[in-house]
């Protein structure tokens, strides 16, 4: 049973994993929006809006913490440009759109983007 455990493995070792989010959690923030898998949106959903919820406010101690989870600078300065506008927002800076099945593998692919 899988009762109370939090997140998705994505059958990857931890390090993969969380080095697949933290690049992916990037290129959100850089483009505004990715392609990838629904799987994959729905498990960096959460990381996402936790980062935008931390952006919001610019303190040294939030950029520290958000600087540890992107490991990128130019990423996190964007973070804290970007966030101030989703300020009245209370939650759901993201979103996810179906877009189809992909050719090869027929994986589901979606397309996460700030809103």
């Amino acid at each position: 049973m899988r009762h109370r455990v939090g997140g998705k493995k994505m059958g990857r070792p931890t390090a993969q994993r969380k080095a697949l989010y933290r690049s992916m959690m990037i290129s959100i923030i850089e483009h505004r929006g990715i392609n990838t898998t629904d799987a994959k949106a729905r498990a960096i959903q959460p990381e996402v809006e936790k980062l935008i919820t931390l952006g919001r406010v610019d303190t040294p101690h939030n950029r520290r913490i958000a600087l540890s989870k992107l490991n990128n600078k130019d990423a996190m300065n964007k973070l804290f440009t970007v966030a101030p506008a989703y300020a009245e927002r209370p939650g759901g800076y993201t979103r996810i759109v179906k877009l189809g099945f992909r050719k090869g593998d027929a994986a589901e692919i979606s397309r996460i983007e700030l809103v």
